[in-house]
């Protein structure tokens, strides 16, 4: 009897420690959009933009005490193809994007580790944490869902609040909006 209960008790602490081990993000299959906007006087004239921030590395623990951290390394953020867009223009803003506004050289990373994760209701989660962007770690509260085995968000964020100053051209005819909408999407590797 001792021994099936010496037993029993040996799984439970085999089960326990494997749900608490982090599992690493899909990198292949997850995403992390950044949508740019415009504004000013002639802003008409100027284009939307979509950034692609692929995640580096990163790790979920989902029990029990959740947990999420990634990185994304900045020169490996692409502007996605516009067919609106000459790919002469294009490069253009690529290169503004990584020297003027990310100094991808300065800033090679930017990170986000939870510090807290409270569930909500089945498959909705809020998810705080800090998010180091351009030398700059700042307090983030998301609401993350759980479908189709992905995690996904969508929260705005204000370029200033992380020292970085949004690109205005013509005297401030165009320039990027200062707020920029972010989606994540985030897979879990299964093997």
């Amino acid at each position: 009897m001792r021994h099936n209960v010496k037993l029993a008790a040996a799984f439970l602490a085999v089960a326990a420690a494997a749900a608490a081990q982090d599992v690493p993000i899909d990198v292949e299959h997850s995403s992390i959009l950044v949508h740019v906007g415009k504004t000013g006087l002639l802003s008409a004239a100027a284009h939307d933009h979509t950034i692609e921030a692929p995640i580096s590395s990163g790790t979920i623990r989902e029990s029990p005490s959740p947990h999420v951290e990634f990185t994304i390394q900045t020169a490996k953020m692409t502007l996605r193809p516009d067919r609106k867009v000459d790919p002469k223009t294009e490069l253009t803003i690529q290169k503004d994007m990584e020297e003027m506004t990310l100094e991808t050289a300065k800033f090679p990373e930017i990170t986000f580790r939870s510090s807290r994760a409270e569930k909500l209701a089945d498959g909705q989660w809020k998810v705080d944490g800090d998010l180091s962007l351009h030398g700059v770690t700042k307090p983030v509260s998301l609401t993350v869902k759980q479908a189709d085995g992905a995690y996904t968000t969508h929260f705005v964020l204000k370029q200033t609040d992380f020292g970085i100053k949004p690109i205005s051209i013509g005297g401030g005819a165009i320039k990027v909006k200062n707020e920029v909408e972010i989606d994540f999407r985030i897979v879990l590797r299964t093997a």
